[in-house]
């Protein structure tokens, strides 16, 4: 595997379009640290006056953009070479700015919430530029039974630092720690298994290799199994903690109400898709034919269904078929991912020590980056197509946008990049005139169901499981976790799916764990984006002028509220149960052509 410095810069992100150099981060970092004192000349005036409120209003909100730069630059370069010690000495100051950062601003909530109900109405009446903080005030507002005093507040902050090292931790030991064994590919040359390339082992139509591929991987996540529990349950202890502090009755319920989410839409993602598991273990049937296997295992899930049409596509052809598959998007659409394209948005290929799997990232005021470990398959061009997705939603609300308003919340976050995937399947399937290729492409857009809507559902399930155990007092060991995760997989993939005891181990390497409650919202994005999908291609009325609308909103209203204007309302099941009516179409389909064949 090539070095970082292997890597040709055309190929790489360009983060000087985001800070110039090393020295001038050093520049802002000190400069910021000495700004930060500003707080204190704020203690106490807040419930003043109007013009007092709003000159807090924008320190802090300057402050939260100098701060956010200095973070995310650092951790950038951090994640494109975790091995890099200087990259991550910066991240590690950047971060502790940022728990002083909020140490010091810690008052400034309380005190707004002291102020009397009345006199902050006058106060946001004001003409003197207050009223753009409306929105925001009135979220406070929304929070004061869960906020506390100053001081605690205050407490609270200091401790942040101190209690977010889980994530930190797994991060370096599972991308920059933790080594795999190396095994023979299909062509029997030697090969080292990585994050990077473990899926398209997993895809290979030789047997053996996905077989010894999967028992490599977690024979070693099988050896640090207990380590990562540990790891695991710290990180669902703070979670636990501050929701108990803050006055919410769950670990959920904290994580669903910072981004304006109902919990009824967590349990409706859940009763909904559990209600259709038949339809799963139907798709695990036809696999298991389709594959001529007399039993099925969990290392079979990956391989394609259709022999002889696989192949690798160059970054080139991506971007092409990326570009003709999201073409319904409109021109306007069309130029915001050329200019993602030519001007080195991207970072491509994996490198050593390179963070694993893909993300869209950036600062207001800066183009949108993204990371992607590109190695050729269908996957990857899907990958490329969703985070541009997510790329091209944060650039839309950018410019349409103040930074108050335009960072959107995650559960509309993956509308966005499951919409252009949903977009660019139903392009390939629609344009293929070979029958072996449909069924190739069609079981692709199965996967994406399989992988998303159910196997996300399942981590959702996985999750709240975990976090109810820790709120009950009960201990998150291996054993346990291992347990819950095999039941899982049994009554999601069904009596025909012989369970491997290696799939215990999986929750082990599941990133998405350590932001707390953020999976079931791959769920719900892609049962949202397949209903926009719809809508856009059988150009149904104000459908694109209302996705673009969503697109550019940013967090101007409450999510919910926001998937309405693109015509989608997830308040009820009804686009999950949508989603799983297109999912046994598909099955449909699939049976079909293979009857005919």
């Amino acid at each position: 595997m090539k070095k970082r410095n292997e890597i040709p810069a055309a190929d790489t992100w360009r983060l000087e379009d985001m800070v110039e150099s090393d020295e001038t981060w050093e520049t802002l970092f000190s400069r910021t640290r000495q700004e930060i004192s500003g707080y204190g000349q704020l203690r106490g005036c807040a419930g003043r006056s109007a013009d007092d409120l709003y000159r807090c209003l924008v320190f802090d909100e300057e402050m939260s953009k100098k701060v956010e730069l200095l973070y995310v630059y650092a951790r950038m370069r951090s994640d494109q070479d975790t091995g890099n010690q200087k990259y991550q000495e910066m991240f590690g100051r950047a971060e502790s700015l940022s728990y002083e950062a909020s140490r010091e601003s810690s008052f400034l909530v309380p005190e707004i919430l002291e102020i009397p109900e009345g006199k902050l109405q006058e106060f946001m009446n004001a003409e003197n530029g207050i009223g753009h903080f409306k929105r925001a005030l009135e979220q406070l507002l929304a929070k004061k039974p869960h906020t506390l005093d100053a001081e605690k507040e205050e407490l609270l902050a200091a401790s942040a630092e101190a209690t977010q090292g889980a994530s930190r931790i797994f991060n370096m030991f599972n991308n920059a720690d933790i080594q795999f064994p190396a095994i023979q590919d299909q062509d029997g040359d030697t090969v080292s298994i990585t994050h990077g390339n473990f899926i398209a082992l997993m895809e290979s139509r030789d047997r053996r290799v996905r077989e010894n591929a999967f028992r490599g991987l977690y024979s070693v996540y099988s050896q640090y199994r207990n380590t990562v529990a540990a790891i695991y349950s710290a990180q669902v202890k703070q979670a636990v903690f501050y929701a108990r502090v803050r006055n919410y009755p769950s670990s959920r319920a904290h994580s669903l109400a910072e981004n304006e989410v109902p919990e009824s839409v967590y349990d409706n993602l859940v009763q909904t898709v559990r209600s259709h598991l038949p339809l799963l273990h139907r798709y695990v049937r036809l696999r298991r034919k389709a594959l001529n296997l007399p039993e099925i295992h969990m290392y079979d899930l990956y391989a394609p269904m259709v022999e002889g049409v696989h192949r690798s596509y160059s970054f080139e052809e991506a971007k092409e078929i990326v570009k003709e598959g999201l073409a319904p998007l409109g021109k306007e659409y069309a130029d915001l991912l050329e200019e993602g394209f030519a001007n080195r948005w991207i970072d491509v290929y994996e490198n050593e020590g390179k963070r694993s799997g893909a993300y869209s990232w950036g600062v207001y005021g800066t183009h949108p980056y993204v990371l992607l470990n590109f190695n050729g398959t269908l996957d990857h061009v899907f990958t490329l197509a969703h985070e541009m997705g997510h790329a091209i939603h944060s650039c839309c609300s950018d410019r349409s946008q103040s930074y108050t308003y335009a960072g959107y919340r995650i559960f509309v976050a993956e509308v966005a990049s499951t919409c252009n995937e949903a977009l660019l399947i139903r392009h390939l399937i629609e344009k293929s005139r070979d029958q072996k290729e449909k069924k190739y492409l069609i079981n692709h857009f199965l996967e994406s169901f399989r992988a998303t809507l159910f196997r996300q559902t399942m981590f959702a399930e996985f999750e709240a499981m975990a976090h109810k155990k820790a709120e009950a007092g009960e201990t998150l060991t291996a054993q346990e976790l291992c347990r819950i995760y095999h039941q899982l997989n049994v009554d999601y993939f069904g009596p025909d799916m012989h369970v491997d005891e290696e799939i215990d181990y999986e929750w082990e390497r599941i990133p998405h764990f350590y932001t707390p409650f953020y999976v079931y919202q791959y769920a719900t994005g892609f049962s949202a984006a397949v209903a926009v999908a719809d809508r856009i291609l059988r150009g149904e009325s104000g459908a694109l002028e209302g996705y673009r609308r969503f697109l550019s909103s940013g967090c101007t209203m409450p999510p919910i509220e926001l998937l309405k204007l693109a015509g989608v309302d997830m308040a009820s099941p009804e686009p999950v149960n949508a989603a799983l009516k297109v999912f046994e179409t598909l099955l449909d389909e699939w049976e079909s052509l293979s009857e005919e064949a």
